[in-house]
């Protein structure tokens, strides 16, 4: 029997790659015979936040890294010995035929140590674009040499599984293979878009720029002040308390509103009219997936690079200049303002995103396992 190792740092939070991890597995569960394993390092005895069958076998190794800290600082830099150690004891014990790297930290150094004689895949699931223009321009010694020993350890790996074509450009090695997220739900019927409220989710932190989209929100509501903005997302406590700050002072306390984390995302899009994104960088990001299979339209920053991979401008959704805050609201209050354009959009949503349906993202990573199915 095959036997997989996915490797990440928890599964106890809610956020994409969480869900796409649990997604994948509950697939291989339902259709296919492979032992599932997953290895985490700082679960911190939390129960998992997404679903999973209980045939995958949990292993943490019980690390617990400080992680407003690089894991370079000092006080994380010493555990990485007892991370070896311990990372190839459970390696050993499972003794899998393919192992699968989620996370960018110590574990993607160890594993091509570890796995020689394993199908070794790391899994990209954020953006390398800031990390390659900042390669392009960095006159640093140190760092030139800290990229090389990341192009190094990158070209030891089977697969670098990158989630849409344009990050190919951004790595060195000839590894590279493209395979998008799949979809986490397809719901049986989708959002009457007849509600007064734009949904937003996902982490709570810097990255997802929710500030420009509360900035945004202030300009929609001088033209629609019976409009609402939800936020879903749990995170950085000093972020929230910094948008929390932002949304006071702005005066829009009864517009704007934190919801947290939720268990049930689906049911809030699908009581939703329209849905946002100003993320600094997404990759491929599950929360538009999920929106569109709602039915939902999206108006979007084009952020690097995910958003313009899903999105077809004009079609399902809109794509508005990156970071222009203006042209956001702008967007935002033309699909507010013309129902009937919002919902031809929201169709469109619907039908568009099939593209991405388990069953057809599945049956690629089937094939790199070379997998028979039973």
């Amino acid at each position: 029997m095959m036997k997989i190792v996915y490797y990440t740092d928890q599964v106890y939070l809610h956020g994409g790659l969480e869900r796409v991890i649990s997604n994948k597995l509950n697939y291989l569960n339902e259709k296919t015979d492979i032992e599932l394993n997953v290895i985490t390092f700082q679960q911190k005895n939390q129960p998992v936040c997404y679903g999973m069958s209980d045939n995958v076998s949990f292993h943490d190794l019980g690390i617990n890294y400080d992680r407003s800290l690089s894991f370079f600082h000092p006080i994380n830099f010493k555990n990485v010995f007892k991370h070896f150690k311990k990372l190839n004891k459970i390696i050993n014990k499972i003794d899998p035929d393919i192992v699968v790297v989620c996370n960018y930290e110590f574990g993607f150094y160890f594993m091509p140590l570890l796995c020689s004689n394993k199908i070794l895949i790391k899994e990209y699931h954020s953006s390398r674009h800031f990390y390659y223009h900042n390669r392009q321009n960095n006159s640093s010694l140190i760092k030139k040499i800290m990229y090389k020993v990341v192009d190094f350890f990158e070209s030891k790996y089977n697969y670098l599984a990158l989630l849409n074509e344009d990050e190919l450009n951004y790595y060195k090695s000839n590894n590279k293979i493209v395979i998008p997220n799949a979809l986490s739900f397809f719901p049986d019927g989708i959002s009457e878009l007849s509600n007064n409220r734009v949904i937003s989710a996902g982490r709570i932190a810097p990255v997802k720029g929710f500030e420009k989209l509360i900035m945004a929100w202030k300009i929609v509501n001088e033209s629609y002040p019976n409009w609402n903005l939800d936020i879903y997302g749990d995170g950085e406590p000093s972020y929230v308390e910094v948008l929390e700050k932002q949304i006071k002072k702005i005066g829009l306390e009864n517009k704007v509103t934190l919801k947290g984390a939720t268990d049930n995302l689906k049911n809030e899009m699908l009581n939703a009219s329209l849905y946002a994104m100003t993320s600094i960088t997404e990759c491929f990001p599950m929360v538009l997936l999920e929106a569109m299979s709602c039915g939902l339209p999206i108006v979007s920053f084009d952020s690097p690079t995910g958003p313009r991979n899903i999105i077809k401008d004009g079609v399902d959704g809109i794509l508005v200049e990156y970071n222009d805050v203006e042209d956001l609201a702008r967007e935002i209050i033309y699909l507010i303002k013309n129902p009937k354009q919002r919902f031809e959009m929201g169709i469109k949503a619907y039908k568009n995103v099939k593209r991405f349906s388990d069953e057809k993202i599945m049956n690629k990573w089937l094939n790199i396992f070379e997998y028979e199915k039973v």
